[in-house]
């Protein structure tokens, strides 16, 4: 058994060692030319974010097979030989907390300041805003914990007299499981509802800083998750069906060329006359709103610009080029048709697991323990792909929102041009909203999760904290989550196959 614990120790500082090597290789083929060679903190906070990110998702399959390592322990103590889970989910949340609320604001702050002020000022402009947020954050705990940071839980008295150990157990049967002649209340099932009682302790404050980040996460978990676990598959899907089906004519490309190269400057004049504005100071409401506007319509145009391009295949290997596309169109066909599998899995596990009671089925708790039983890895790495694939489908849901709605700034992440503002924004949405899904995960696999640490965790702590347990003893994150899917799929089954029409001159808001 020793050895079973020293190997899960060794596997888990190479994954870890993997998974920062692995972000390293993301930074730099992601970044932009302009970040190269600069920028080193903001580089340094997306690669140690990506890689808290990437390591709490994976620390609930080992969080399993450490509950494993000591199942069929021979002497006592084997546990404690064991990962001290609860104090690493402790701690891997309390940096992560950090990470979103203060340093990666300092970041993007700092990132995103005037480039013509000095160093020093761009520190101190960055400095005061997330000292004003640490001291609004700060407050908020602090009452917050103080008022309702208890825990309600909810027992049952139990009681029962002693005896003489028998020599027979006929006297007892599922009629009379007691000892003695008396009354006494000693059968958890056979019990009446007076035997309930509430027992109430004070959480810990790591543990309180966990939950209201969860709930934090969780509504924006529920919103771009549940739009991103139908969007994902199904955008992919539908750009195989718009995808462009001939080669234009040399005509066409360039009259669609001329109207790109119209709209460009139209764009790069709005973009130096908010940059003025910027520079005068006066950076309103209607400012940022423009802002917004120009980098939604300057995606749109890199898109179209791309469309083009894949339209109209030029140099001497256009030939294969345009083969290449096809062949990619095809690639996101099947892609799409997988992930709408997974999806399509998500959801129904959602609905028959968590949202019927009593579950009909514990349905992908019993496929995971199944490829367990023909090889212990397997089912571990099967629920590690649905917990990679909820992260996933979150950022596609905000990639989606951003592109229709106005108040949600999108920040694309493209291979070789993504900003390190995009960056940091995204891995912070990544940190914020991975919390939520190790606890949904917690409670969508509670069956094949049990007695693990995220269980006494997020299953326990959280779901019976004051105030917070009525979001989840009634599922209101759940079933946000399958209304936002459903209404997706909607939308996507009335409006997905159409191609998006051109958005015509572009005009800023005065």
């Amino acid at each position: 058994m020793g050895d079973f614990n020293l190997a899960l120790v060794i596997v888990a500082i190479v994954v870890c060692i993997l998974v920062f090597i692995f972000n390293i290789y993301l930074l730099v083929n992601y970044q932009h030319p302009d970040d190269k060679n600069q920028a080193y903190f903001p580089k340094f906070v997306v690669v140690f974010g990506l890689s808290v990110a990437a390591i709490s998702i994976l620390m609930l399959p080992a969080d399993v097979a450490n509950r494993q390592a000591c199942r069929h322990s021979l002497y006592n103590g084997a546990c404690n030989l064991t990962l001290p889970m609860k104090t690493l989910w402790l701690v891997i949340y309390i940096v992560d907390a950090i990470l979103v609320f203060f340093v990666i604001p300092f970041a993007m702050f700092y990132y995103e300041g005037d480039q013509d002020k000095s160093i020093g000022k761009r520190i101190k402009s960055s400095l005061m805003w997330v000292v004003a947020t640490a001291i609004v954050c700060g407050l908020v705990l602090g009452i917050l914990y103080g008022v309702v940071g208890k825990v309600d839980f909810t027992v049952r008295h139990l009681s029962s007299a002693a005896t003489a150990f028998p020599n027979s157990w006929t006297d007892y049967t599922s009629n009379q499981p007691c000892i003695g002649s008396s009354f006494h209340q000693c059968s958890a099932y056979a019990a009446s509802a007076s035997s309930e009682k509430t027992w109430t302790m004070r959480a810990t404050f790591p543990e309180y800083v966990v939950a209201l980040a969860t709930i934090v996460g969780s509504v924006l978990f529920s919103i771009f998750g549940g739009v991103g676990i139908a969007c994902l598959p199904l955008g992919l899907i539908f750009s195989f069906i718009r995808r462009p089906k001939a080669v234009i004519t040399r005509s066409q490309y360039i009259k669609e060329a001329t109207e790109l190269s119209k709209k460009a400057k139209e764009l790069k004049k709005a973009a130096d006359a908010l940059h003025q504005e910027e520079r005068s100071g006066s950076k309103g409401r209607k400012w940022r709103k423009n802002v917004k506007s120009v980098e939604k319509e300057l995606l749109l145009l890199e898109e179209d610009v791309k469309a083009l391009e894949e339209m109209y295949p030029q140099g001497e290997k256009a030939e294969t080029a345009w083969a290449l596309t096809i062949i990619g169109y095809l690639a996101n066909l099947i892609l799409g048709v997988l992930g709408l599998i997974v999806s399509v899995a998500w959801v129904a596990h959602i609905i028959i697991y968590l949202l019927i009671d009593p579950p009909l089925s514990a349905f992908l708790n019993e496929i995971f323990i199944k490829l367990d039983d023909i090889w212990g890895l397997f089912g571990t790495a099967a629920f590690a792909f649905f917990c990679f694939y909820l992260l996933i489908a979150v950022i596609a849901g905000a990639m989606m929102l951003g592109l229709r709605l106005v108040f949600i700034t999108i920040h694309p992440m493209k291979w070789g041009a993504t900003l390190m503002n995009s960056f940091l924004f995204n891995v912070g949405l990544i940190l914020l909203c991975s919390i939520s899904v190790i606890q949904f995960c917690a409670t969508a696999f509670g069956y094949y999760a049990q007695a693990t640490a995220a269980q006494e965790i997020f299953g326990h702590t959280l779901q019976s904290l004051r105030g917070i347990k009525y979001l989840y003893k009634y599922n209101v994150f759940q079933i946000a989550f399958v209304v936002f899917a459903g209404l997706t799929f909607v939308y996507y089954a009335a409006f997905g196959w159409k191609k998006r029409k051109p958005s015509g001159r572009f005009q800023l808001s005065t």
